[in-house]
Order: C-alpha cells, then sequence, then structure tokens
C-alpha cells in the first residue's frame, strides 16, 4: 500500500486530474499528470498539502471481468511506485491507467514501462 499522503483518494480529485491533465501514453500503461503547484488552489493550500506527489490506479473492466485480475495489476503497480516514490518531483498528481493488454505483463514489464512513462511526463527528477 502506499502511504496515505501519497494516494489519491477522492472522486473529486480524480475529476481534477481527468480535466486539467497532460496524458503521456506507452504500450501498458497511460498516465494523466497534472501540475498542482500551476493552479490557483496551490497558492491558497498550505506547503504541506503541495510536498507530496500523490497517485491514483485505474483498471477498467475492459482490462478484465475479473477482479481478481484487476487487482492483482494494481498490486504489483502500487509496488512498482513505491519503488519509484524516491525519484519524483513534489506536487503532481497522477493517475495510472491501464491498458487491456497489461493483463498479461508482469512486475518487470511494469517497473520499465512506468519509469519510461515518468522520465517522459518529466515528473521524476534524478536517475529515475
Amino acid at each position: 500500500m502506499l502511504p496515505r499522503h501519497h494516494r489519491l483518494r477522492h472522486r473529486n480529485d480524480f475529476n481534477t486530474v481527468y480535466q486539467r491533465s497532460r496524458r503521456v501514453h506507452g504500450s501498458f500503461l497511460s498516465l494523466r499528470v497534472h501540475d498542482r503547484r500551476d493552479t490557483r488552489w496551490a497558492v491558497s493550500q498550505s506547503d504541506s498539502t503541495i510536498a507530496a506527489t500523490r497517485i491514483g490506479i485505474s483498471v477498467s473492466r475492459k482490462v478484465s471481468k475479473r477482479a481478481v485480475v484487476r487487482n492483482r495489476i494494481k498490486r504489483q503497480i502500487r509496488a512498482v511506485w513505491r519503488q519509484l516514490l524516491p525519484h519524483l518531483s513534489p506536487g503532481f498528481d497522477v493517475i495510472t491507467i491501464v491498458h487491456p493488454s497489461a493483463s498479461e505483463c508482469n512486475w518487470s514489464q511494469f517497473l520499465s514501462e512506468l519509469k519510461q512513462l515518468v522520465t517522459k511526463a518529466e515528473v521524476g527528477y534524478g536517475d529515475s
């Protein structure tokens, strides 16, 4: 499980990211990235709420009709994000969208794809 301050938990947060984000596509995953530092909302909030990059995961029924498969994919993606957390810049909201082709993927494929997408979306810093 991701730490609480690194999770997108509310429907309004997901809606904000979907409305105001930029997209980055891969073969198994897509990212929707919203920079909270650029909004008027961020100016009115304290620095502690902006500090953490928050992550959400979306796996639709198009990926698999079976909840067991969808939950396994979510667990694998959460594990990859935990490994990438030290390499992320603060102040972003990121939604990971899983494509139907990802139902056959393993952890290492998710890791390599997320590293590429984080670099492409300019969410990370260092050697992510």
